[in-house]
């Protein structure tokens, strides 16, 4: 699963901002125009509003189970979870908590 999940975390760092950057090299780093167009219409603004709760979602299971199961690092998938996005902090939180797993069964 440890594989699995860090190419998870690669794949959830590329694609997002495969998608991202074309746009930012024809528009630059224009913060409220990103934001006019990526709420254009519902259905983006849907999108967005479902990974914004979903990223809430996941800093706090982030920090409450990592402080409970002592994860090691995983402040690092806070900040990928807000440089990213959840398609990175999630699968990159769940190796991190698959590798301390595997140490302490050695």
């Amino acid at each position: 699963m440890k594989i699995f999940y860090l190419a998870l975390t690669i794949f959830g760092v590329l694609i997002p901002y495969g998608a991202l950057l074309p746009w930012l090299m024809e528009n630059g780093l224009n913060i409220p125009y990103l934001i006019q167009q990526a709420a254009a219409n519902s259905v983006g603004l849907f999108a967005w509003l479902d990974v914004l709760v979903s990223a809430v979602a996941l800093l706090g299971f982030i920090l409450v189970d990592g402080a409970r199961n002592y994860i090691k690092f995983r402040y690092v998938a806070v900040i990928g979870t807000l440089k990213v996005g959840v398609s990175c902090g999630l699968p990159l939180y769940l190796y991190l908590k698959e590798r301390q797993l595997n140490y302490c069964l050695c």
